[in-house]
């Protein structure tokens, strides 16, 4: 009998490795899609206690992985920001994906996956994310770190839901975790016309707003 168990415990577990990873793999496919895109982004932070004015910026993304950003002024992002998700997501060997249920994000049937790193000594200690499968979209994603804690990323699709770009990104960050870089404060304090920070409590929001893409495909 406890052989039988076992036994019915390892198919189990295979099943369950095979489909998270027939899910990453459609995401996977949809993001090799892209050659290089730009892309216009409005970034605006609300993180407790600091004022910070919204920053526009122009981002360019070349395969495998090279992106540059340009902004006109200050702009917070988290370190392990989308990029850092999709270079993860290709390098098959770093992690192993684990189907964990289903959920339903933004009125859709997701897939929950989640992402064990292979190195137990990496700066990522869990990754979690919810793919839309009859799209092939990640409609959610979760990245604990061990220097900047967790941050949850809320992604909103439109025009280039074909290639897997959101037209709107949202990031909750733990501000007790969340580090802002060396002298970036002082400057935030000088706009004198930005907004009070809504948001008091534990958690910050970074939304990134994208327009104008201009995508090459393979």
């Amino acid at each position: 009998m406890m052989l039988r168990i076992i036994i019915l415990l390892l198919v189990t577990h295979g099943v369950l490795g095979q489909d998270a990873n027939k899910t990453v793999n459609s995401v996977i496919s949809q993001m090799n899609r892209i050659k290089s895109y730009t892309v216009d982004a409005r970034i605006k932070s609300d993180i407790p206690l600091i004022k910070i004015l919204p920053v526009k910026a122009k981002i360019e993304f070349k395969q495998p992985d090279e992106i540059k950003m340009k902004t006109q002024g200050i702009a917070i992002l988290p370190k392990k920001g989308f990029t850092d998700l999709a270079m993860m997501l290709k390098n098959k060997s770093s992690y192993t994906a684990i189907f964990t249920g289903y959920e339903v994000i933004q009125k859709s049937k997701t897939e929950s996956i989640t992402l064990l790193p292979s190195n137990d000594a990496g700066e990522i200690v869990l990754a979690k994310i919810w793919v839309d499968t009859d799209e092939a979209l990640i409609l959610k994603s979760q990245i604990t770190t061990r220097t900047n804690g967790t941050v949850v990323a809320d992604y909103q699709y439109g025009k280039q839901r074909e290639f897997g770009l959101p037209d709107e990104l949202t990031f909750s960050v733990d501000v007790k975790k969340f580090k802002i870089p060396k002298g970036v404060v002082v400057d935030i304090n000088r706009s004198k016309t930005a907004e009070e920070p809504k948001n008091s409590g534990k958690t910050g929001k970074i939304n990134i707003q994208f327009s104008n893409y201009s995508i090459k495909t393979l």
